[in-house]
């Protein structure tokens, strides 16, 4: 008799509820394993802590890449002020559908496209800069070029006194942040799956 493996429990969650969000965020992860860092979204402790710099107060446009299921996109919108507006960017047009009928808030900009677009994508929302970006591209797996593009194009985008947020499983994201960004603070969380790599870098 051949042996298999025991079904794991994210699989066992995503066979259960192939339209929630474990099983959307593993169905992505399967198709699109280079632009998804993790199967397994972040932690609430996670979330807490990346977000925690920013000055929401002041804070008009939000952009996030890599919304997935909306692990982060519903805590940016939670502090995000009535006037303000969350971008959301990804190239998995599932993604986006799902966002789509989940979350119902006029502040939310849904994108299908790339990061590597932001001046663009936030050019046609009328707004000449993001007050703050976040991430969580892997990008030490992204195609070659396509980090440092990124990287670069979020810097121009950010207005200065924002900040490129990352949240990685790598410390080779530097890489990427350091040629453009001066200050890049950086911490770490333990209660995430795998233990994550967060950085804060700032437009001075």
């Amino acid at each position: 008799m051949i042996g298999f493996p025991a079904e794991t429990a994210v699989e066992r969650s995503s066979r259960r509820q192939p339209n929630g969000p474990l099983g959307m965020f593993f169905k992505g992860f399967l198709k699109h394993p280079v632009m998804v860092g993790s199967i397994i979204p972040s932690s609430k402790q996670c979330i807490e802590k990346m977000l925690a710099p920013v000055d929401w107060a002041n804070t008009k446009l939000f952009v996030e890449y890599g919304p997935g299921v909306g692990t982060f996109t519903q805590p940016v919108l939670d502090r995000l002020a009535p006037d303000a507006t969350l971008l959301a960017i990804d190239t998995n047009p599932d993604f986006i559908d799902y966002l789509r009928r989940r979350i119902s808030d006029s502040r939310l900009k849904l994108a299908h496209g790339s990061a590597a677009d932001v001046r663009a994508l936030i050019a046609e929302l009328g707004h000449d800069h993001a007050d703050y970006a976040l991430s969580g591209l892997p990008f030490s797996t992204l195609p070659p070029g396509v980090g440092p593009h990124i990287a670069r194009e979020t810097y121009e985008a950010i207005r200065p006194g924002g900040a490129f947020l990352v949240y990685q499983f790598s410390p080779k994201v530097r890489d990427f942040l350091s040629p453009h960004f001066d200050r890049i603070d950086h911490g770490f969380e333990l209660i995430n799956v795998p233990p994550c790599q967060l950085y804060w870098a700032w437009k001075d």
